[in-house]
């Protein structure tokens, strides 16, 4: 017998599909401009991206564990230790050790730490609109939409 099974062609190659056709390059691209116009408001405030990231998550999820707040904030969890210990000393954050698992550790928002966050949130903003200048709504929802998916598609964790 003779395996006649279709063979799947190559995927085509960078080269092929040039960078302007390859979202990952895209994305990248996108993000490193955002985080690149966000940096002299976040150094003002005395942030680096990773804490910038910590405290945007912390004003909309309450009291997450430390390794929660690493997969939402998209920051390695030795990286993200050491920013939130910067955070604490600077009375941002603070830690509190998880009520069901002793072992477990929750990082909590101060109030300070909320309007160090409500100082850069506009500017966060801003950022975004100019992202989506000459987007319509229904295709700003599409592309979220898509996004949601596609993170969904390549998800490792629950969150």
């Amino acid at each position: 017998m003779n395996d006649q099974t279709p063979q799947k062609p190559p995927a085509p190659r960078l080269g092929e599909i040039g960078l302007s056709n390859y979202a990952p390059y895209l994305m990248n691209r996108i993000m490193g401009r955002y985080n690149a116009s966000l940096r002299d408001e976040i150094a003002e405030l005395g942030l680096t991206t990773p804490k910038m990231r910590a405290l945007a998550v912390l004003s909309v999820i309450e009291a997450p564990l430390i390794r929660e707040l690493a997969v939402y904030a998209v920051v390695e969890q030795s990286t993200l230790s050491r920013a939130l210990d910067q955070l604490a000393a600077e009375g941002l954050v603070r830690r509190e050790a998880d009520s069901a698992d002793s072992r477990a550790t929750r990082v909590i928002l101060t109030d300070a730490g909320r309007a160090t966050f409500e100082t850069l949130w506009p500017r966060m903003a801003e950022a975004q609109a100019r992202m989506f200048k000459g987007i319509d709504e229904a295709e700003r929802r599409a592309f979220v939409g898509t996004l949601q998916k596609m993170l969904a598609n390549i998800r490792k964790h629950e969150i």
